[in-house]
């Protein structure tokens, strides 16, 4: 008999099941697709040589990610690469804020009247990232906090609304970057601890920054299936589990899955019939002919751009995506430049490049001209670099990965308090009503993102109870 079997192989599952394995556990993966990655996938989506990421592409909290900072990755092919900015965000007039490595680089963007304000902000937190990430990305607290002072500063600050934070500045420049940070976890901007959302992003880029994976974010599921490999950990893919009887026998089971994929194969009934499902994502994947034309010279050089124009028009159109039930005539845009640093991705002069917009859960529609037409507001000319493009509404995301219901890459509503408390309202969210039987998806604390700690979390639980048994 197995010590444990993990059913999903995204992030979540294979840092769980590593993290067993690490201790001395017997380790089973399964996985339904036919290669590892979920949400960390590199494939030609679009034109031979072209090698696209389907979902996640830069990773501020992979790379600073207590757990993956735990795992000797790096012997097993993973390299972060840095773009000289982590972030831009152009505005139509040409200029740009940025996100930086530097601190004084970002505050000095934003503009004379904010400069201090935005080093105001960040100080009592600048070098105490890796304490502050532990405390805050282990939420429920297994163990008393390292830090409960910062930690308890970084929640006053974070707890309330982002709207909140953002009174500090004046001008729109880093109103508009915070709210754009904000969107990335697809929260209206006036929800709970949506403050926090922005400055754990902010305070990442500063510590770690907001690289990609070489070679694509499939080098990270790659890296952590090579190492449990290594542990004595198996992993079995084109393997669809519909009822926990289609598994081996196990002392522990632990499901990166959605809960209603939980729910239905554990036969759990209603037991998580309140959790939300957040808005849906519309994504392009697309083949260029060359650097996108953006206006602004920062947004050239960044990993990541941030595509809306003021405050007003991103916090629209994330209420229009989740609270109105329609797509927005001009969506808010999270774009991936990865070739800019990564040559590899495509041939010799060529470039891969994806943007994706907010659009309601399960929306079948096409957001294709949307998208395009914003492009073309900070970056005139892109239709022209276009070779190749491949779309994937909500039913075309949820079928490459059956976690994001409805689209949602979310794995469930980040807002109000599932953003913190997932999927239900209990001091043991990795648990479920079976003993034996834990949840370690991306609808576990601290949540969405390809950083590992809802696998490492979920894995504490799971090896407490096995040296209990």
């Amino acid at each position: 008999m197995l010590d444990a079997v993990v059913v999903g192989a995204g992030p979540n599952g294979l840092t769980a099941a590593v993290e067993l394995a690490r201790r001395g556990f017997s380790v089973a993966v399964f996985e339904a697709r036919d290669t590892v990655g979920g949400g960390a996938r590199t494939e030609e989506l679009t034109l031979p040589g072209f090698r696209h990421d389907p979902c996640s592409a830069a990773h501020p909290l992979g790379v600073n990610s207590p757990a993956f900072k735990a795992l000797p990755l790096g012997r097993y092919g993973l390299e972060w690469l840095h773009h000289e900015l982590p972030m831009a965000h152009p505005f139509p007039d040409g200029t740009a804020a940025v996100l930086s490595r530097s601190v004084a680089e970002t505050a000095a963007s934003f503009g004379p009247r904010d400069a201090g304000t935005y080093r105001r902000l960040v100080d009592p937190f600048t070098g105490r990232w890796d304490t502050l990430a532990r405390d805050f990305m282990s939420l429920p607290l297994s163990a008393l906090p390292r830090d409960p002072v910062t930690l308890a500063r970084f929640g006053l600050v974070g707890l309330p609304p982002s709207t909140w934070l953002t009174r500090r500045f004046h001008d729109e420049r880093a109103k508009t970057l915070f709210a754009g940070l904000v969107a990335h976890v697809m929260a209206p901007l006036d929800g709970f601890a949506t403050g926090a959302v922005g400055l754990v992003f902010a305070l990442a880029a500063h510590a770690g920054g907001w690289p990609v994976a070489r070679g694509g974010s499939q080098s990270i599921s790659d890296a952590l299936t090579a190492y449990l490999k290594d542990l004595g950990g198996t992993v079995h893919t084109d393997y669809e589990v519909k009822r926990l009887d289609d598994l081996p026998p196990a002392r522990a089971y632990v499901f990166d899955t959605s809960p209603a994929a939980l729910s239905r194969i554990a036969g759990f009934g209603r037991y998580y019939e309140r959790y939300r499902y957040g808005p849906g994502v519309f994504k392009i994947d697309y083949a260029l002919d060359g650097p996108v034309p953006w206006t602004a010279k920062e947004a050239r050089r960044a990993g990541t751009v941030q595509v809306g124009a003021s405050r007003a028009e991103i916090g629209t159109a994330l209420r229009e995506a989740s609270r109105e039930g329609r797509a927005p005539d001009a969506p808010f845009l999270i774009t991936v430049q990865p070739s800019v640093v990564d040559p590899s991705r495509a041939p010799d002069g060529k470039q891969v490049f994806w943007a994706y917009g907010h659009v309601p859960n399960g929306w079948t529609g096409d957001l294709t001209d949307a998208i395009e037409r914003q492009l073309e507001r900070f970056a005139p000319g892109f239709r022209d670099r276009v070779l190749a493009r491949a779309t994937a509404g909500p039913p075309e995301m949820a079928a490459r990965n059956a976690n994001y219901v409805g689209g949602d890459i979310a794995c469930g509503a980040a807002s109000g308090l599932q953003l913190m408390l997932r999927p239900r309202l209990s001091l043991f969210p990795y648990s479920t009503p079976h003993p034996a039987v834990f949840i370690c998806s991306s609808a576990t604390p601290p949540g969405p993102g390809v950083h590992g700690m809802s696998g490492h979390n979920a894995a504490k639980a799971v090896w407490r109870r096995l040296r209990q048994a």
